[in-house]
């Protein structure tokens, strides 16, 4: 049916679970992680300007991120890993926006971003905003994500990741490898990562 001249442009999202989301006004109730780890996986990370065969999507990221806050911060308890599993999260709805993008939005769509990522976290029982201190070893994790993603699938030099991003500290000994060999994975393989991982970390 048409939109008639005064009834307001749609602002919801239907999603494949059958949830309709209102993102003026997110609900928890609205909100399942299997939508979550559908989008994500097929959101590309870098404009898709990666290599390989698949492009490298935010859902595997979010893993990447959980993994190495883990790994260099290992007193973080499975709440606090699952929401660095979650940080980009809103990104299934509103997409991986560039950071020169965001600026120029301001601070409306920051708004929107932190409503809608305070009613992922009430949905599956964290609190509505991260402390300062896990915030900023989620930021760490996702700065270090961001130099091994560049240096190694996006055709950054190391000089020139290391100005945007910092050089990673920390991701040495046992279990990092995996963190110096990314291959991107199709979305169902990336899809099928995050919901196994949101799973362990939830129970």
């Amino acid at each position: 049916m048409a939109r008639t001249r005064h009834e307001p442009p749609r602002a919801w999202q239907r999603m494949l679970s059958g949830r309709r989301l209102d993102l003026l006004d997110p609900s928890p109730l609205d909100i399942e992680i299997e939508d979550i780890a559908h989008g994500l996986a097929r959101v590309a990370r870098w404009n898709g300007q990666t290599q390989g065969d698949h492009a490298f999507s935010v859902a595997q990221h979010c893993v990447l991120v959980e993994e190495i806050a883990g790994h260099i911060e290992p007193t973080l308890g499975k709440p606090q890993r699952l929401a660095a599993l979650l940080h980009d999260a809103p990104e299934y709805v509103i997409g991986d926006m560039i950071s020169p993008f965001k600026a120029a939005l301001g601070l409306d769509y920051k708004s929107f971003e932190h409503r809608l990522m305070a009613a992922i976290h009430i949905r599956f029982g964290l609190p509505p905003t991260c402390g300062a201190e896990l915030e900023a070893a989620i930021k760490r994790a996702d700065r270090m994500a961001a130099f091994l993603e560049a240096t190694q699938l996006a055709g950054f030099a190391l000089g020139e990741a290391e100005k945007f991003f910092g050089r990673p500290k920390g991701l040495d000994g046992a279990g990092s490898q995996k963190f110096h060999k990314l291959k991107p994975q199709s979305p169902n393989d990336a899809e099928a990562s995050y919901l196994k991982l949101f799973t362990r970390l939830s129970a």
